[in-house]
């Protein structure tokens, strides 16, 4: 027996092949199975025996010990006599088994550089699971045992790093030149002497918004959630709920603990990856290299040994178990074969069967772990073609057993594809091979869809169902909507529950922060698949979907809910209207702090309104229409006016309590809030129930027309008169329209003749809905429009608005009828009528303003401007005779003259006072100029106004002319024609300066209030040049004054009106001969009569002149001095707190807080 040499490689492969007799191992397939052993070798096997490796199936198996291997000691002991040529793959075989790891390395090296790569060492050293030792593994046989136990060889410093493993990546190029150059090996070995966490390569961004999104989760899971929340502020630019914001196209990674547990590497079932290490089978061995001596040093202890047999034992049973089933299948499948085949009337062509038990053992494709083996639909599968090399796809159906094993064979209904046969006579495994080299990929999950084509609907379902959630990801955010019909018709079509699950919520969060395009078209495909698959599915599948983002850190998202509760509304079981998705809607009006989320939720609940069924619901109803009108947004109070109210209102009326229900309790609300309110009235409540009054004018009106006595007899007809564009006011919203709350302009119309001829000449006898207006809903707004308070602008107006409202919609022969009789029944115009002495007479209340502005405006016709002009007359004649308070008068020329229309209108009524005969009645239309000027064009005052008060100021009544003052100031601050008011100041002067009224202390005073209040406002020079100087004199004369009275009055309204004209630009000159004299003279007066005004005035005083003294510094030095700046806001200061401790109010004093320079 010769010995062979392990390490003789000096032949080629030329050389080997030209030794035909002698056995040179090579790469074979499976299926060619091992050459046996030389006849004489004592260990010769059965032909038919299998190979007796048995390799452990492990994520990371150690090449020295989990495997049943042949001894490395049988290189030297061979059965044959004749010297053989070992090929360098058993050499590397050897090397490996026995971790002679630095020689093999080596040994790869050299066959690197000699242009002679071996696959068997790429393959191991490209794995770095052949580099990780574990713990369970048994120490080799050339480990060194020591005192503790046997000791690990070091590892080698030339390890992956050493190798350019870029070449034999997955998409690197192959094609490239696969020699390293020595230099290149050493180099990168100098590199692993300098691997250390030191000098290791910066985090790059996208990895640290990996680990930021690893980490945030592991915070939450573990209920740090104060830390996940600081953590999250610290990185506000990263979203933690979409791992797609992180910007990795790959799918999410196990959690951190999973990765920590795995050691940085993700578990694999072994379904999912084959074992990648390198392993040394049997057949790998020439047949005369089986040793001898195998049990000399075995590798595992009996006890391992022993729980290996029975592991692969029990494998061995669950592997014959399947194979019969398998067999079994195959059996039936290819009898459903042969009957198809009969059942076809041409004669099928020669086709190669793929999973024939008589040609081969290796099973039928299967499906990639990834994709469920459970379709329940057909396929046209082409990998038959690649795998089996046929000609023509077969097909059968398809096997829906828990097997998870999908049949390579398939049928269909459908007529099979023809193709020509070649009259050639190559075998099977011949074709096989040959169509082998057709690049084809169906290893992978999305070759194996590639490869798959779908014949049926179902399948196409089921194909989308498992590709969408790999293509959702990848697709950009802007686009992504462009995917919302694959979604919506694969999760309306998809047979599994749970997949269907998966993709709505796809669809819920496709988008990060959806637009409104992007809302409106998720909207839609909900609405499309509530359409498609009931009541029942929604309640299901789409409502959980809505209530897991209802508490979104975005709004869009949230808002995205709101939304799609009320499209949905319309295709949800009745009892989830009411219940769930009302306490939803309801749960986000009440919590979210988002305005766009809080109107969209009241919109929804509007439409929840127009489809809630359940009486019950009414009074929570009620409470959501009160709750959502007091939101501080004015856009979610708008929602509900345009859209609760009128769906509500429509809801009470088909209950038949909008009337006996609805109205009635906001009416008591408003009387409880007057009644608590008479030291204070809530403006602001009030505003919200008279609103919510006003928006329910028009179901009101609907009601009072569908329940008339003629309503059976309206019928649309073409005849009818189209309804006049300014007969109702102009709505709201749609569903305020009258025509579509009736259901037709043409219907509407109809009833509206019909409704006019009623009233005009039938009466209302057995009209109950209309009555019941008449009779309860008027007396009780009439009283509560008598206490509010008239001075109330706010008050006044919205109930002003509320009436025109109610009057234009119930019509004119309603209004002239129904409403105007009885508002002049209260307010019977004569003396006895008001009560001067308590000033609480009926036209002293807020019903004259609201009657002359709510109800005698609705309309515009001459004989309606005549009614209204006489009305004003007469409250104007009867409050100044009977000596009444102006209020009621005065807030109706406030409201009447914000609009242009009835500035004319007022002008004659006041023209109408001015040619009184009663003193009192022109001095109270003098005192109403001033409150028309402010509204009224500078043409108007010129050609009505100033005539008027001149006219005015020439009365023989003293009173007379000093009403009139106040006007003259009015038009001085508000006009800017010169000519204007050079007369206004000539008639001032005229008041100033007539001898005969030297003596006029009331004339004086408000001269005096007049100038204090337009001062400030009034033209500068008109001020400097008329103003300060008569306040001037007034102060120096006052100085004179005897009555004590009267000089304390006119001290303190030119301490107010020297307050007031402080906060203005007041020239040098004007400020040393007019201002800092009058207030010296002012001084000299509150000396005398109030001590703690002279000293803000002493303030004031010392303050102007160090303005002065500034300005004379400014005007010599060209700036300001630092320091006398500094002076003067101390003077500011002390001034400031003087003046807080002043007992006397005033409403010029509050101006001298209002400081400029």
């Amino acid at each position: 027996m010769a010995s062979v040499n392990p390490f003789d490689v000096s032949d080629s492969d030329e050389e080997a092949e030209r030794r035909p007799n002698e056995t040179v191992d090579t790469e074979r397939s499976p299926s060619e199975g091992a050459p046996g052993p030389p006849p004489g070798n004592a260990f010769s096997l059965p032909a038919d025996a299998e190979p007796p490796t048995l390799l452990l199936s492990s994520n990371r198996t150690s090449p020295s010990g989990e495997g049943m291997s042949v001894s490395a000691a049988a290189t030297s002991t061979m059965a044959g006599g004749v010297e053989t040529r070992v090929s360098v793959d058993v050499i590397a075989a050897q090397l490996l088994r026995d971790q002679y790891i630095l020689t093999a390395l080596e040994f790869h090296t050299e066959l690197l550089e000699a242009g002679r790569e071996l696959p068997r060492l790429r393959d191991y050293f490209s794995n770095p699971g052949n580099f990780e030792r574990q713990s369970g593994t048994p120490p080799a046989k050339d480990q060194v045992l020591g005192p503790g136990g046997p000791l690990n060889r070091a590892g080698s410093i030339s390890t992956l790093d050493s190798l350019d493993f870029a070449r034999y990546s997955d998409d690197g190029n192959r094609e490239s030149d696969e020699r390293v150059a020595e230099s290149e090996v050493a180099s990168q070995e100098r590199k692993n002497f300098k691997s250390s966490p030191e000098i290791q390569e910066p985090i790059r961004p996208l990895e640290k918004r990996a680990l930021n999104f690893l980490v945030n989760e592991y915070l939450l899971k573990n209920e740090y959630k104060l830390s996940s929340i600081t953590f999250s502020d610290e990185n506000d630019d990263q979203d933690f709920e979409l791992w797609d914001d992180v910007g990795l196209n790959i799918p999410k990674p196990p959690d951190l603990l999973q990765l920590y547990r795995n050691g940085g590497s993700t578990l694999s079932s072994p379904t999912d990856k084959v074992d990648a290490s390198v392993g040394v089978a049997f057949g790998d061995l020439p047949g005369n290299c089986v040793s001898r001596e195998p049990q000399k040093k075995p590798d595992l202890s009996q006890q391992q040994q022993s729980e290996v047999v029975q592991e692969l034992e029990y494998q061995l049973n669950l592997l014959n178990s399947e194979k019969q089933s398998l067999a079994e299948q195959i059996k039936k499948l290819q009898s459903e074969i042969q009957i198809l085949k009969k059942s076809v009337s041409f004669p099928p062509p020669a086709t190669l069967e793929l999973c024939s038990s008589s040609s081969s053992s290796k099973p039928c494709s299967t499906n990639p772990p990834s994709v469920p083996s459970l379709d329940n639909g057909q396929y046209l599968d082409i990998r038959g073609v690649s795998e089996a090399g046929n000609d023509l796809v077969s097909t059968s159906t398809q096997n829906t057993s828990q097997s998870q094993q999908q049949t390579c064979n398939k049928t269909t209904s459908q007529q099979r594809a023809q193709f020509d046969q070649p009259n050639r006579k190559l075998s099977p495994a011949f074709q096989q091979a040959l169509l082998s080299f057709c690049r084809m990929c169906s290893e992978s999950r999305l070759g194996a869809e590639v490869s798959r084509i779908a014949d049926s609907e179902e399948s196409v379902m089921l194909m989308l169902g498992r590709c969408l959630p790999h293509i959702v990801p990848n697709v950009l955010l802007a686009k992504r909507e462009e995917l919302i019909p694959l979604i919506l018709c694969t999760a309306c079509l998809h047979p599994e529950p749970k997949e269907r699950d998966q993709l709505l919520h796809i669809l819920f969060n496709l988008i990060k922060r959806p637009d409104d395009e992007q809302r409106q078209m998720i909207l839609t495909g909900c609405v499309a698949f509530a359409r498609h698959v009931g009541p029942t599915r929604v309640e299901a599948e789409l409502l959980p979907q809505c209530w897991e983002q209802i508490n979104h850190k975005y709004p869009e998202r949230r808002l995205l809910v709101a939304e799609a509760c009320g499209a949905l509304a319309p295709y949800l079981p009745k009892e989830i209207r009411s219940s769930l998705v009302l306490s939803m809607l309801q749960q986000m009006l009440t919590e979210d702090k988002a305005d766009m989320v809080r109107e969209a939720v009241v919109k929804s609940l509007g439409i929840i309104m127009g489809y809630i069924d359940d009486s019950d619901k009414y009074a929570q109803g009620f409470e959501l229409m009160l709750l959502s009108l007091g939101d501080p947004s004015e856009r979610v109070v708008n929602a509900v006016h345009q859209v609760f109210i009128p769906a509500f209102a429509a809801w009470t009326t088909e209950l038949g309590t909008l009337h006996t229900a609805l109205i009635p309790s906001l009416l008591a609300r408003i009387e409880k809030l007057l009644t608590q309110g008479e030291h204070g009235l809530d403006e602001h409540k009030l505003h919200v129930f008279l609103s919510a009054l006003q928006s329910l004018i028009p179901p009101l009106f609907a009601v009072v027309l569908q329940n008339a006595p003629f309503t059976s007899r309206a019928k649309p007809h073409e005849d009818i008169p189209a309804i006049e564009v300014t007969r109702f006011p102009r709505p709201a919203s749609p569903l305020q329209d009258m025509a579509i709350i009736i259901g037709n302009r043409e219907l509407l119309s109809s009833l509206l003749l019909l409704y006019d001829h009623q009233l005009e000449h039938e009466g209302t006898t057995g009209w109950e809905s209309l009555l019941w207006v008449v009779n309860q809903l008027l007396p009780q707004l009439i009283e509560i429009v008598g206490r509010i308070n008239v001075t109330s602008s706010t008050c006044v107006h919205e109930f002003s608005r509320f009436f025109w409202r109610f009057c234009r919609t119930f019509g004119k022969i309603f209004t002239n009828t129904k409403v105007k009789p009885q508002f002049q029944e209260i307010l019977r115009l004569s003396e006895e009528n008001v009560d001067a002495s308590a000033g609480n007479g009926i036209l002293t209340k807020a019903t004259v303003p609201i009657y002359a502005t709510g109800v005698l405006t609705c309309y515009n016709q001459e004989e309606d401007r005549k009614l209204l002009v006489g009305f004003l007359e007469d409250v104007m004649t009867t409050l100044s005779l009977s000596h009444a308070p102006l209020d009621s008068l005065k807030a109706s020329f406030v409201e009447l003259g914000a609009n242009p229309v009835y500035h004319e209108l007022l002008l004659t009524v006041l023209w109408y006072g001015v040619v009184h005969t009663s003193a009192l009645v022109r001095c109270t239309a003098a005192r109403m100029f001033e409150l028309l000027v402010k509204g009224v064009n500078e043409t108007l005052v010129a050609q009505r106004v100033v005539p008027a008060l001149i006219t005015l100021s020439s009365d023989p009544e003293i009173s007379v002319r000093i009403a009139t003052i106040p006007a003259f100031g009015t038009i001085m601050e508000t006009v800017t024609q010169k000519e204007l008011l050079e007369r206004v100041k000539m008639q001032l002067a005229s008041f100033l300066e007539d001898p005969q009224y030297q003596d006029q202390h009331s004339l004086h005073m408000e001269i005096i209030r007049t100038f204090g209040r337009v001062g400030p406002n009034a033209e500068p020079r008109f001020r400097d040049d008329f103003v300060l100087p008569h306040l001037h004199k007034l102060a120096l004369a006052n100085n004179s004054q005897s009555v004590e009275s009267k000089r304390i009055d006119i001290a303190i309204h030119l301490f107010e009106a020297y307050s007031a004209l402080s906060c203005c630009f007041i020239s040098e000159e004007v400020m040393v001969n007019h201002f800092l004299p009058g207030l010296r003279c002012l001084h000299a007066d509150m000396e005398q009569l109030s001590p703690e005004h002279e000293v803000i005035l002493g303030s004031m005083i010392k303050e102007c002149e160090i303005k002065v003294e500034n300005r004379g510094i400014s005007d010599a030095q060209g700036s300001i001095s630092i320091a006398s700046s500094l002076v003067g806001e101390d003077a500011k200061t002390k001034f400031l707190s003087k003046m807080g401790q002043l007992t006397t109010s005033g409403a010029m004093l509050a101006n001298v807080f209002q400081r400029k320079k």
